[in-house]
């Protein structure tokens, strides 16, 4: 892995309680929490340079990286802390930062550095290691966090910025299916995609959290086989925006990055309407979120006024097949979602 964590035995203490950190060489203050999920925390973190003169231009993480793209003009990134417990855990960590360091694509989220370290366990902590990953930060939130906002004013994203930022996550996907061997991200919703507003532009969207991506392409040959994928798949895939075949997957059958198309078209709906086109069922009494999906049981709500073009309903329907091998690629979608940008554009 080459991880290594320089001088930060009491790095614990300082998150919990403010105060300076240090990743490799680089040094960061934290500054606010900005949130929190299973044994994962998220902090506002703002870089401390040893020399602030002009001279100094270069240090930092500036020094470390020539491509200063995804470098933050005033220095405030996102530190991602997770708590292992143990060896399983301690692996899909290092997984997710094996896989999150493959990617270059201005649409991913890129992993700028990480370090594990080794903790004791003691009375009041039961992990052993603890990891520490550094993003650029994006402050506007996710597509669900500004769904959650926009739907209290009962605002809605325009066709055109609905199809800007729905091209932009494709071109990240893109990314990652055109990799030999293909990688699937396996977890595309709201939820894992960024979205800075700009002034005059569309918004920029980026695609985050590789902690589920793997090679796509799997056969399957054996019932224990789907069972196990299953299995997999109720742990890592978001169940509202799950392929059917992970929710049912046949004993002898192919299974390849389609799967993502499948997200992609229920996160393409929830762009237009802040949730998976199957999350009605969870109102209804005795409706089953599996069947919704594999019956693909779409209800289109009430959109904004003028509602959306029927041509963006039939998009959604086309990702949506129920069958993967009749599911278009990621190729395909760019083409169309281009074509449709061209006829929809203000």
């Amino acid at each position: 892995m080459g991880c290594t964590f320089s001088g930060l035995n009491a790095f614990y203490d300082a998150v919990n309680s403010g105060g300076d950190v240090w990743i490799n060489e680089n040094r960061f203050r934290i500054v606010r929490q900005l949130g929190e999920g299973g044994f994962a925390y998220v902090f506002l973190v703002k870089e401390v340079l040893a020399d602030t003169s002009s001279d100094a231009v270069q240090s930092g993480l500036r020094k470390k990286f020539k491509d200063s793209t995804h470098l933050s003009d005033d220095g405030s990134y996102a530190l991602k802390k997770v708590l292992i417990q143990n060896n399983e855990q301690l692996e899909l960590v290092k997984e997710e930062i094996r896989v999150s360091s493959l990617f270059s694509h201005p649409n991913l989220l890129p992993l700028l550095d990480h370090a594990i370290i080794a903790t004791k366990p003691t009375q009041e902590r039961s992990w052993n290691h603890e990891a520490y990953l550094l993003f650029p930060v994006h402050l506007d939130g996710t597509l669900l966090d500004n769904a959650k906002t926009m739907k209290g004013k009962k605002e809605f994203f325009s066709t055109s910025d609905v199809l800007q930022i729905f091209r932009q996550l494709c071109a990240g996907l893109k990314h990652m299916h055109n990799f030999d061997p293909p990688y699937a991200h396996n977890d595309i919703k709201p939820g894992n995609v960024l979205i800075t507003r700009r002034k005059g532009q569309p918004p920029l969207a980026i695609l985050m959290d590789f902690g589920s991506a793997r090679p796509a392409r799997r056969q399957i040959s054996s019932r224990s086989e789907a069972l196990q994928l299953q299995e997999w798949a109720s742990e890592h895939c978001s169940a509202p925006f799950r392929a059917p075949e992970l929710w049912d997957c046949a004993s002898h059958s192919d299974v390849d990055e389609r799967t993502d198309i499948w997200s992609l078209g229920c996160t393409l709906y929830a762009i237009m309407y802040g949730v998976s086109p199957f999350e009605y069922v969870l109102g209804e009494s005795g409706g089953s979120l599996q069947l919704a999906i594999v019956n693909v049981q779409i209800k289109w709500p009430a959109g904004p006024t003028p509602p959306y073009p029927e041509a963006l309903h039939q998009f959604v329907k086309w990702m949506l097949q129920p069958q993967a091998a009749v599911r278009p690629h990621i190729d395909d979608i760019v083409i169309h979602v281009d074509k449709l940008i061209s006829k929809f554009s203000n």
